[in-house]
């Protein structure tokens, strides 16, 4: 049986943890922070949309990310919620869904009825959308929770708070500590984020808004809940939210319907997200034979079933040719 240590209880680490257990190896998640969460998995979407992402992504997002829900509900059976996507613009903008629908596609255009169909509660407030069937989304943090207890309960040992760990007692290391692996091709992106809270509003999936400076999504969570994000900032500080987001990102939720400016704010967060230059993801294989699952980007809902599997593959059954790095 191999024994394998994986560092970082994200998406990342829990994913590969459970491939990798499914297949029968001995699993150690080691974590420095003193239980699940806290991360910039935590503070996540949680949205599994592919053909959305397309829009400012390569082509092979949509490759590796187009079955990450079927992953998810097999794993955590009861935790996703196939309803979709809808992608609105008030008519001022309405240029900018034209552009993203041509630069994604398995939608379809719906216009007003239609829209207030889906979500009676934005009837009247856009006059078109583009509609993502085949999307879907989930709770990032009750599936974190879910999925690291489904883990205990295989037999993968947590080590929360953990120091150096001797590699000796282990045939494998994966690192999954995101930005904090600290690797020379890696920046980090800020992500900032509210969860509000209001009765006034019902979504029943995540509607995005497009806007040419301001652009967010909305997430429904459980007990009038709302996910509201979409910043992407240069930067690797980690500090508190900035007054110009927390303003940008309330005025652009007011935009989608008025109720959300009497909501309350239940919590603000800040994650940095690790990127590669192309904002791909990479499993890579370094000279001390670590593997590392890095540069999920924006991505880590959405793609870490299928970096987990190739991780989990590579090391069971598969050549490294496509996995080394040369001189690293």
């Amino acid at each position: 049986m191999r024994r394998v240590l994986v560092k970082g209880a994200g998406v990342a680490g829990l994913t590969v943890a459970h491939e990798l257990a499914a297949r029968g190896a001995s699993v150690t998640v080691a974590e420095i922070r003193s239980q699940i969460g806290g991360n910039a998995s935590w503070l996540a979407g949680g949205m599994l949309a592919p053909w959305c992402e397309r829009e400012s992504a390569e082509e092979a997002v949509v490759t590796l990310g187009k079955a990450s829900a079927d992953w998810w509900e097999r794993t955590l059976p009861g935790l996703v919620t196939r309803a979709g996507t809808l992608v609105v613009a008030h008519a001022r903008d309405a240029y900018e869904l034209a552009r993203f629908a041509a630069r994604t596609r398995n939608c379809e255009s719906v216009a007003e009825e239609a829209l207030a169909a889906l979500e009676p509660d934005l009837a009247g407030r856009f006059r078109q959308g583009l509609f993502f069937a085949g999307e879907a989304h989930l709770d990032p943090r009750r599936a974190l929770e879910t999925l690291a207890g489904k883990l205990s309960a295989m037999g993968v040992v947590f080590l929360f708070e953990a120091g150096e760990i001797a590699r000796s007692d282990f045939d494998q290391v994966i690192d999954c500590t995101g930005i904090a692996r600290g690797d020379d091709d890696l920046r980090g992106v800020r992500g900032e984020m509210l969860l509000l809270r209001t009765r006034e509003v019902s979504l029943a999936r995540p509607v995005r808004m497009l806007h040419p400076r301001h652009p967010i999504y909305v997430v429904p969570r459980a007990d009038y809940h709302f996910m509201v994000g979409a910043t992407m900032i240069e930067s690797d500080h980690d500090g508190p939210i900035t007054a110009r987001s927390l303003m940008e990102l309330l005025n652009a939720a007011y935009a989608l319907h008025p109720a959300f400016g009497e909501a309350e704010i239940v919590e603000t967060g800040v994650g940095v997200r690790p990127a590669y230059p192309d904002n791909l993801p990479r499993v890579e294989r370094w000279k001390d034979g670590t593997i590392t699952i890095n540069g999920l980007y924006r991505h880590g809902f959405l793609l870490s079933p299928a970096m987990a599997q190739q991780a989990a593959s590579f090391l069971f059954n598969a050549s490294a040719d496509n996995i080394c790095r040369p001189g690293v």
